[in-house]
């Protein structure tokens, strides 16, 4: 895990530091560095990471953790005046979350082009279609982000990697 030391020159950046940090914790958990932060009013209302593997649940992301904890802090299912900040685009799972909770902004670093709702394989949170629609940011602390991200998977490789050749010698 690499560190990352960044100053903010933006508020949006400001916050999304706040993600990284959740991302780092993520990684550090041994599930997949993505992590979400909740700004309302000019503070941070929610904090979180990836806890897929560590909750053993195929929903626990970011984004859909921040906004329950958002949701308990406002006391509201609907999350007016309120940023989210995620170190990856969301999935389809998250963007509609986000649509649903009426969320105000979504700002991320980096798209993923194999789950990303909210630009590369869909825009859920702009389709007319919908009731709502979020105003979108992309590319805030893109690099430090994808870095994170790349160095994870290829690690995660060299063991998948390393484990079937122990295996092989075992064999």
């Amino acid at each position: 895990m690499q560190d990352i030391t960044i100053q903010a020159k933006k508020p949006d950046e400001h916050y999304m530091l706040e993600a990284i940090k959740q991302a780092q914790i993520a990684e550090e958990s041994g599930d997949v560095p993505i992590g979400a932060c909740i700004e309302y009013e000019g503070r941070i209302i929610a904090r979180a990471c990836n806890q897929r593997e560590l909750l053993k649940d195929p929903t626990a992301h970011a984004e859909m953790i921040a906004i329950t904890q958002a949701s308990e802090y406002i006391g509201s299912w609907r999350l007016h005046g309120c940023t989210l900040y995620v170190t990856l685009e969301p999935c389809t799972m998250c963007a509609g979350a986000m649509v649903l909770a009426r969320m105000d902004r979504l700002v991320y670093a980096c798209d993923d082009p194999k789950t990303g709702a909210a630009r590369s394989l869909y825009n859920i949170v702009q389709d007319e279609r919908l009731n709502h629609r979020l105003e979108v940011k992309r590319g805030v602390l893109e690099d430090p982000c994808s870095m994170m991200l790349s160095d994870f998977f290829k690690r995660r490789r060299e063991q998948i990697a390393e484990n079937k050749k122990l295996q092989k010698d075992n064999d």
